[in-house]
């Protein structure tokens, strides 16, 4: 049965359906092309803080600017470092791959840009051309990660630190794009191995395939043992659901919580949409 959130304010409660038993709820009975407004963006929040990551169905196009004001309910808009910019709108992120792409976005497990000093709260993603097979996401529950582990493995990561870095990310990733990077910085940082949630106070795994590349309090040997058990475990199916995108359908996932990863078998055909991210706070 769906599961309704209620608001006292609101003209009528959303239709939150969960996914799967791990994360992820399908959210009907709201137009997001007509924008949001506060009793709505109070029930979207609750949601997303419930379910991790939200699937908003029978969806129309959302304009830029929409979109744009959708996330900035959320928080400061996150800058992206390295990625092309669209045209009149820098606060969003194009993605678009087809026939002619060297790459596509999202290609392995990972936390949106969890190389920046402030890594991103959460990412709004619509799509609005996809190929007819494919093109599937995986999400990942980062809560349901952490508290599989043995305790005695929780308490040796409790006081560790990783290294997250983009150098190898972003350096020429889209050239193909017209973006010349010579002479850039890409960001690197350092956060716990497991941060606490800002809002829910849970713990959750943060390690990802993609930019973390050392625990800095280890030797490299026990570094890289350790961080190869920790992204095979993360990367579980026990923790896992895959998401079949329709037309204009909006995902909204919480970075600091979960994990995703961008299927790329649907090459030559096309596949393109518009992203905000918003910007969330230092990993504690």
């Amino acid at each position: 049965m769906p599961r309704i959130l209620k608001q006292a304010d609101a003209p009528a409660p959303l239709d939150v359906r969960p996914y799967s038993p791990v994360l992820g709820a399908e959210v009907r009975g709201i137009d997001l092309a007509s924008g949001l407004d506060k009793a709505a963006y109070e029930q979207v929040r609750a949601a997303l803080l419930s379910h991790q990551v939200l699937f908003f169905k029978e969806q129309r196009e959302i304009p830029p600017q929409t979109q744009i004001e959708f996330g900035r309910m959320f928080g400061e808009l996150h800058m992206h470092p390295a990625a092309p910019q669209m045209d009149g709108y820098p606060e969003i992120f194009e993605i678009h791959v087809d026939r002619d792409s060297k790459i596509a976005n999202g290609e392995f497990w990972h936390s949106d840009v969890s190389c920046d000093e402030v890594p991103p709260l959460g990412t709004i993603l619509q799509l609005h051309t996809l190929p007819e097979v494919g093109g599937d996401t995986l999400f990942a529950n980062m809560y349901a990660a952490y508290d599989a582990l043995s305790e005695p493995m929780k308490r040796m990561l409790a006081g560790l630190t990783a290294r997250h870095e983009s150098e190898h990310v972003y350096r020429e990733r889209y050239s193909d794009r017209g973006v010349d990077d010579t002479g850039k910085q890409y960001p690197q940082a350092s956060h716990p191995v497991i941060r606490t949630h800002p809002e829910t106070g849970a713990k959750a795994l943060y390690v990802n395939r993609t930019f973390t590349t050392r625990i800095n309090e280890l030797e490299q040997a026990e570094s890289e043992a350790v961080l190869g058990y920790l992204f095979d475990h993360c990367e579980s199916i026990d923790f896992q659901i895959r998401y079949r995108w329709e037309r204009n359908d909006v995902a909204f996932w919480d970075n600091r919580c979960a994990m995703h990863r961008a299927i790329w078998d649907y090459w030559p055909a096309e596949r393109k949409g518009r992203r905000v991210t918003i910007k969330g706070d230092r990993p504690a």
